[in-house]
């Protein structure tokens, strides 16, 4: 009963080939600290440390007690195999050869110390053991330090393979793999040795010496030195054909330098496997579900699809999952990198990786068809019933793909694109695999591997910017990763402040190679499009704020809201756009920056009159909400929204406060946008459509921000009624922040204006305002002043309602002098007047003053029922804040009714509301529950 153990690759254990279930992940984490240990003591601290780091869970030695209690039951049937407790720790008891690692590390001693004939054998049986990264789930400092340690282990045995395998003249069977490796490991001069000989026998000499050149140019702009000696002698021993490189014959039946190698009937194209692979393990599980789909030639062919935007990490997932599961397929593995978004060069057509397919799998090129069709028929005989993995790695179309399909149901294939590549899952029934951005602890873990967890540590502000504007984009971090690895000594703070500014993000986005240039990878998706949804792309990139809807879009683009449709799904499908919700779409940060660029700097994308129908859309879509929201205040004139706009469709209280939710975010970006890029109208009018929604959900340091934003442009506007307007509404927005003297000086720069003006009707609402303050201050008497002077304004110039909500604070601030019954005679008067013009708004703040005199008069009952009409009201109209206003009105009467759990009640739900809202009162009502 053969028994086989597993930590290079996924932990796991096989009896007699089949798995067994040795628990859950932790658990498969305490089988793997000890399996590295196998036969020697592990004392508990160190089990705990090496499973958990430095957070374990609580109660973790019983947990770890758990897991060791279960994995003795599930080795019960691998004979042989036990844990003990012993005085120095846990012994995992097992033969060491059924450990693939120490069975890995058996061969190698024996390898070194063989004869070569033999010793190419055992290299070869060694490295056989490997089946991925080791133990690539496990995520701790032992695991991560002990996982370098062995990937180490590794290269130096694969090396002292391809030492062997140049002695022995072997040179061909080697260079594949040298090649893939030299292309990981890019500073390991050794390494780049053998690749430089492997050619140079191979009759590449030119190759050879471009090879010695890379790496010599490398080294001499990273970091100002030369290869070394060995390096520079094997250059000199090339460029003079010394013999003593020449090596020895190739084995017989071998191919010698200069001459076509023998055909592989096997082929095992694969590149090497990305080796700083973070996280993906959902991705990666999805991906083996997927392909497990295949289960005999009855079956249809699987195709999986990895699509996701240009530096997502879809290659390197395609290349670990290949990599790790190479054994599934026999027969071989055909790799070909499509280069359907390669900004080097074009797209690489069919027939010549048909060509290439076919050399690999052992045609002579004599045999090989000219015609692109032959070809195909060809491929497909060839591999007719084989168990065969085909990698087309950066497809631009399905077309493409699927002139290269397999014919047969046992191999499988798996193609990576920035297409959603419709063609190949409605037509060919292929598998998508959407790829997102990584998550921020496997960006930041990304980062760490390849700085250091030192530097990251030490500027932990740095290392926050960083993984913020990189936004989980695989390949910006690389990048960034790469310059900070190249120079140890650049701060890791230099590299913050670059992708900070959005002027030179992508800028510190650009390696100095074309092909990790984040600009250049944009671009090329970019170039993939048809003409009007690259228009449309650059001219998304110009939409503030987080997202946009489809009616905003339509706006932007001046299209159609049908074609704006079908645009934008081109777009998602190219993995430029993402639908994150029903009708809501968004760009990658990095994404977004690239189209802001092209349309800044291209004139021929209209940019500016695009950004000003989005402004209209916002502003005049905002402004019909607001009059929802508030019928009795004075609306704005507008200026006609311009051409192709497309305001939203809003025809309630209801769903004008949800637009508002829902575009909260954006309209703040917007009128900053206004104001920045010199639209001024639109930077003091957006504002004041806001500052009805901004009251009644609390938001007042959005609002004191966007009324500071409107009083600004205003003043470069000098349209003085408008400054007037922006500086009672900041006021009112400074007062709710209890922030009384500067609410106090803007409303006396407002009244300044409206008595320059002559604006009876902005005196009136000035000193409404002024009233309002001095009665939060605690000083009703004076309060009681400016709110009759209000009212005088307002018989003399305003509406029903206005003298009405007056009469109401006349009324209110005669309650707070103790007047209830005066109170209650003209808040009377008020409530009929707001029932005479329908204002749901007038009428809840005058039954929320009836209540309050009520309960000064002992009337509780009554005061009750006019709070419970007030809390109705503002809950219809979405106000919480004055809603928990009322809520604790209400608790207070309870209370001195006598009923102290109904009181509790309303004030907890009262403190509920101040404290989403942020709002200081809440320590106040939080007392009266003691």
């Amino acid at each position: 009963m053969p028994i086989a153990f597993r930590v290079l690759g996924d932990v796991g254990l096989e009896i007699d080939g089949c798995p067994v279930d040795v628990g859950p992940a932790r658990q498969r984490h305490v089988l793997a600290a000890l399996l590295i240990d196998a036969n020697r003591p592990v004392p508990l601290d160190h089990l705990l440390d090496r499973v958990w780091g430095d957070c374990p869970p609580q109660r973790a030695r019983g947990t770890l007690h758990s897991y060791l209690s279960r994995l003795r039951g599930a080795l019960a049937d691998a004979g042989g195999a036990d844990i003990r407790r012993g005085p120095a720790g846990y012994v995992l008891g097992v033969d060491p050869m059924t450990v693939d690692l120490h069975r890995f590390r058996c061969l190698i001693d024996r390898a070194r110390s063989s004869d070569d004939d033999a010793a190419a054998a055992l290299f070869a049986e060694a490295l056989a053991s490997w089946h991925g990264e080791a133990f690539p789930t496990l995520d701790t400092p032992w695991f991560n330090a002990t996982r370098e340690g062995l990937h180490r282990l590794r290269l130096a045995a694969e090396l002292d393979r391809n030492d062997l395998a140049l002695r022995q003249g072997r040179h061909t069977e080697v260079l594949d793999a040298l090649t893939a490796a030299a292309g990981v490991y890019l500073w390991d001069e050794r390494l780049a040795g053998q690749l430089i000989l492997a050619l140079y026998r191979s009759g590449r000499q030119a190759e050879a010496l471009e090879t010695y050149d890379r790496l010599r140019r490398r080294l001499a702009e990273a970091l100002g030195t030369d290869p070394g000696p060995p390096l520079r002698r094997l250059h000199r021993q090339i460029l003079t054909d010394d013999p003593d490189v020449s090596g020895p014959p190739p084995p017989a039946g071998r191919a010698g330098p200069g001459t076509r190698a023998a055909p592989l009937q096997v082929p095992r194209q694969l590149p090497a496997p990305p080796g700083s692979f973070i996280g993906r393990s959902d991705e990666l599980a999805q991906l083996a579900k997927s392909m497990d789909a295949r289960s005999d030639e009855t079956a249809a062919m699987v195709i999986s699809a990895v699509v996701g935007a240009g530096g997502i990490g879809k290659t390197w997932l395609a290349l670990r999952w290949a990599n790790d599961n190479t054994d599934r397929f026999p027969d071989g593995q055909l790799y070909a990198n499509l280069r359907g978004f390669d900004p080097a060069g074009d797209p690489v057509d069919a027939s010549t990786v048909l060509r290439r397919f076919l050399e690999a799998l052992g045609v002579e090129q004599a045999r090989i068809p000219v015609d692109s069709d032959a070809r195909a028929g060809l491929y497909r005989s060839l591999v007719a019933g084989r168990r065969l993995l085909v990698v087309l790695d950066n497809a631009r179309d399905s077309a493409t793909v699927a002139q290269l399909l397999p014919g047969t149901a046992t191999s499988a294939v798996l193609v990576t694109s920035r297409s959603q590549l419709p063609g190949l899952v409605t037509g060919h029934d292929a598998r998508p695999l959407a790829l997102d951005v990584l998550p921020e602890a496997d960006a930041r873990t990304l980062l760490a591997q390849h700085v250091g967890a030192e530097r990251i540590t030490a500027d932990p502000a740095a290392t926050a910017a960083i993984l913020e504007h990189c936004a989980g984009l695989p390949l910006a971090l690389g990048i960034l990763a790469a310059r900070a690895a190249l120079h140890p000594d650049l701060p890791l703070a230099t590299l913050a402040a670059e992708v900070r500014t959005a002027a030179t993000r992508l800028d510190a986005l650009d390696a100095g190679e074309l092909t990790v240039d984040l600009r250049a990878v944009l671009s090329c998706s970019q170039r993939a499009l048809d003409p009007p949804a690259a228009t449309a792309f650059v001219l998304l990139g110009l939409a503030p704020g987080p997202d946009l809807s489809e009616a905003a879009a339509a706006s932007l683009i001046a299209t159609p809201p049908a074609r704006t449709r079908h645009l934008l799904r081109r777009l998602i499908g190219a993995h430029l756009v993402q639908e994150h919700q029903p009708g809501r779409y968004r760009m990658h940060d990095l994404v977004r920056l690239h189209a802001y660029e092209t349309a800044v700097a291209d004139p021929s994308a209209r940019g500016r009159p695009a950004l000003r129908r989005l402004l209209d859309h916002y502003l005049h879509t905002a402004h019909h909400a607001a009059m929802l929201l508030s019928p009795q205040r004075d609306p704005l004139t507008l200026a006609p929204a311009g051409p192709g706009v497309v305001p939203a469709d809003l025809t309630d209280l209801d769903g004008a406060m949800a637009w508002f939710a829902t575009e909260h975010a954006v309209l703040l970006a917007a009128a900053r946008r206004a104001a920045a890029d010199g639209f001024d109208v639109h930077a003091w009018q957006l504002p004041w459509t806001l500052a009805t929604y901004f009251d009644r959900r609390g938001h007042w340091d959005d609002w004191a921000a966007m009324q500071q934003t409107a009083l600004d442009a205003a003043a470069r506007l000098g349209n003085r009624a408008a400054q007037a307007q922006a500086h009672r509404l900041l006021a009112n927005a400074l007062s709710n922040l209890q922030r009384y003297d500067e609410a106090h000086a803007q409303l006396q720069c407002a009244l300044d204006l409206f008595d320059g003006l002559g604006d009876d009707a902005g005196r009136a609402h000035t000193n409404f305002d002024i009233a309002m303050q001095f009665d939060r201050q605690g000083d009703p008497r004076t309060a009681l002043t400016y709110a009759n002077e209000s009212l005088r304004l307002y018989r003399a110039a305003g509406t029903t309602l206005e003298q009405a909500v007056a009469l109401n604070a006349v009324g209110w601030y005669h309650c707070q002098l103790g007047e209830h019954r005066p109170a209650v005679a003209l808040c009377t008067q008020a409530l009929a007047l707001t029932q005479q013009a329908g204002s749901l708004y007038g009428q809840a703040n005058t039954w929320d003053s009836l209540g309050y005199a009520h309960h000064h008069l002992g009337e509780h009952d009554h005061a009750v029922r006019c709070y419970g009409e007030a809390l109705a009201l503002f809950r219809r109209m979405g106000d919480r804040h004055a809603e928990a206003i009322v809520l604790d009105h209400i608790g207070d009467t309870h209370s001195a009714a006598g009923s102290r759990a109904s009181a509790h009640r309303c004030w907890l739900d009262a403190v509920e509301i101040f404290e989403q809202l942020g709002h200081p009162d809440v320590a106040t009502v939080r007392s009266k529950m003691r």
